[in-house]
């Protein structure tokens, strides 16, 4: 086995730095229904949260192996192409995280994989049969079979609690979401982790450092969950705001409903092999418990915008890490430009969220600093807004003088 160079070095931290992204970038999938109902205050949430996705990556390592020896083939796979590939994904997880978008970090990293090893080896070096069966049906079943069960389960919820009291009812359900809460951050550590262990055991194999077809070694197994734990602790505030109050409201009977159905099927899965995405399985189950509730909403224009960025996932990733193995191609000073670019945009996106701060002391609000929801007109506005013509509004009405009055201006009839 040969020792580790500067370019699989190079690898492994920005496979650390994808694992941090993914921390921050989906806390929400664990925590944003708990948050959002005042379960548990924010900071407490992501301190809990943290501490199970590091517990969580111990758990499995069946993801793992499906991305290291199941998506492309190692043969064809060099060091540069799996850094492309995290380019690409770090970069869709940074866009998204930015305009506060759920959109799914494990089909970012597929897709940048693909694109990179597209780019490098051909389409026959990726097998599609795997893509198909373990990436892309479980992404369209997930949100479906959490959405159904998430709904089911809050009917059911309401029915057997239509009698009991509604303080008991609503303390008992509070604490079942910090418990259902707390078993969707295993089942995010147990999932997500994996695939970084994945790809940097997939690194390790292409840089001849581990034989092919090798289990995760210990310490990749153990950085993995420490950087998807710190990242889980800073949290996606942004993200928590979308999924906890921008899709529906939540009561804690729907937050209990829809955690343990998305756990459910999470684990479900991971037993599996199957690289599901906690988003797409979250989310879904957030509007499974926002349908379930009569007089529940779901807000679908946002529901939308996720469900677009959802379908841009595995291409926008796949294109940039195409493009940044493609440079890469040129040697040494092409990995470096693409180093380079990446910390630079990496850069450029914190510094643009800096203008408008989401964090824990905001993250219930459910617009941002400042906005108002579409169609709806504050008071300010309406006191500078002309009434329609022919119409009178009472507070204008207030202040205009009688026809008698001494002090009133002449008027002229119409």
């Amino acid at each position: 086995m040969e020792s580790f160079s500067l370019i699989l070095a190079i690898v492994v931290v920005t496979a650390l730095a994808f694992d941090f992204t993914n921390g921050f970038h989906d806390t929400a999938n664990a925590m944003a229904t708990t948050i959002s109902t005042g379960a548990l205050r924010p900071k407490v949430a992501v301190a809990m949260s943290a501490v199970l996705n590091l517990v969580g990556a111990f758990l499995s390592v069946e993801v793992a192996n499906t991305i290291s020896k199941g998506l492309v083939d190692e043969a064809g796979i060099r060091p540069e192409v799996i850094f492309a590939a995290l380019v690409g994904a770090i970069l869709w997880n940074l866009l998204t995280w930015l305009v506060g978008l759920p959109s799914s970090s494990s089909h970012a990293l597929m897709g940048g994989l693909i694109g990179a090893t597209v780019a490098s080896a051909g389409f026959g070096a990726v097998h599609g049969d795997v893509l198909v069966t373990k990436v892309l049906i479980p992404a369209i079943a997930a949100p479906l079979v959490a959405g159904l069960a998430a709904m089911f389960a809050t009917r059911l919820t309401y029915r057997m609690g239509r009698n009991a009291d509604a303080k008991a009812s609503e303390k008992g359900y509070r604490a079942g979401q910090i418990a259902s809460a707390g078993l969707v951050s295993l089942a995010h550590g147990t999932n997500d982790a994996q695939k970084t262990m994945g790809i940097i055991t997939l690194a390790l194999v292409a840089g001849g450092t581990l034989a092919p077809d090798s289990d995760p070694p210990m310490w990749v197994i153990l950085s993995a969950g420490i950087a998807i734990a710190l990242g889980t602790y800073l949290g996606g505030w942004r993200i928590i705001r979308t999924m906890g109050k921008g899709l529906t409201d939540l009561q804690p009977q729907q937050g209990f409903a829809a955690q343990t159905s998305a756990a459910t099927v999470i684990l479900a899965s991971s037993h599996l092999g199957f690289s599901l995405s906690t988003t797409h399985s979250v989310s879904g189950s957030v509007m499974g418990a926002g349908l379930g509730r009569k007089g529940g909403v779901v807000r679908w224009s946002t529901a939308t915008r996720m469900f677009v960025a959802w379908g841009l996932t595995l291409p926008a990733a796949a294109l940039v890490a195409a493009i940044a193995e493609w440079v890469c191609g040129f040697g040494s000073w092409g990995t470096a430009v693409v180093a380079v670019f990446l910390i630079a945009s990496s850069a450029a996106i914190w510094k643009i969220s800096r203008r408008e701060v989401v964090d824990h002391t905001n993250v219930n609000d459910h617009e941002a600093p400042g906005a108002e929801p579409a169609g709806v007109v504050t008071q300010a506005m309406a006191a500078v807004t002309p009434p329609p013509a022919g119409t009178v509004s009472d507070a204008l009405a207030a202040t205009i003088p009688a026809p008698n009055d001494p002090a009133s201006p002449a008027r002229t009839s119409v």
